[in-house]
């Protein structure tokens, strides 16, 4: 089950031109394919079938299958915009037939149970508000031992955000439904996993989303600028001022995920 919300999309060409010049081509989350490398440490991939959920627009699906040699990948997401570059992507890096694409709306995944050995996902759970039906459903989609290895943006308690975590909510502008570290294990352990990892960033993002301020404000405006134009960049200048301030606190926790669906 993958939910969001319901009016136009939030990620649109704008956004996506915008997270990939800070974060790399089809990466719309921090990291670049580093960061996908450390969820997926000590997992092999080679000639397994891979779903990436919240793909956007294709970047660390493509990479699923150059660098870890997944047989196939199947990106999905509930936004056309970031799917229709993924796609545009995939047929640039002639990995059309490699890789595949899937937009559906908001709800259940539009897939069979039992299909994919590994479930992946990178910082796009939060915007689901019902943990326990997302994890139900990510292990639906699982094969009996299949893997779920994920990197989320949590918040460091359950209950109403600081002033400062509403105030960083509101200048994204984005559907966040971030939950504790706590929520998120209970979720997975009802939906029946096992093995289960959560593991703190915080300190990694802090100190990386420091830095992509000081290129936003210097060597990258310019350059995002002729991109996106000046008032969207000063606008998630503004954001990131915002954001720093909760990851400083401890309050933002980006957060790696793994569990095991057992073979039985």
């Amino acid at each position: 089950m993958i939910d969001a919300h319901g009016a136009g999309p939030e990620y649109d060409d704008t956004a996506i031109r915008f997270l990939e010049a800070l974060w790399g081509e089809g990466y719309l989350s921090p990291g670049g394919p580093e960061e996908v490398d450390r969820v997926l440490h000590g997992l092999l991939l080679e000639g397994k079938r891979v779903l990436d959920v919240g793909c956007g627009s294709g970047g660390i699906t493509l990479h699923l299958v150059e660098k870890h040699g997944a047989g196939h990948a199947t990106g999905f997401d509930v936004e056309l915009p970031v799917i229709e570059n993924a796609r545009r992507r995939a047929a640039e890096q002639r990995l059309s037939s490699k890789t595949d694409f899937v937009q559906a709306p908001p709800g259940r995944l539009p897939f069979d149970d039992g299909v994919f050995d590994l479930v992946f996902s990178k910082d796009a759970l939060l915007h689901v508000p019902d943990k326990d039906a997302l994890f139900a459903d990510i292990f639906r989609v699982l094969k009996p031992g299949g893997v779920f290895a994920a990197s989320d943006w949590l918040i460091g308690h359950d209950g109403p955000p600081s002033k400062d975590m509403a105030d960083y909510i509101a200048a994204e502008g984005l559907s966040f439904s971030m939950a504790s570290p706590e929520r998120y294990r209970r979720a997975m352990l009802l939906a029946g996993f096992v093995e289960v990892t959560v593991t703190d960033r915080n300190g990694w993002y802090r100190d990386v989303a420091r830095g992509e301020l000081e290129r936003l404000k210097g060597p990258l405006y310019d350059v995002a600028a002729a991109a996106v134009g000046r008032a969207y960049v000063d606008k998630n200048i503004r954001t990131w001022e915002a954001m720093q301030k909760v990851l400083d606190s401890g309050e933002h926790r980006p957060t790696h995920l793994r569990g095991r669906r057992p073979e039985q």
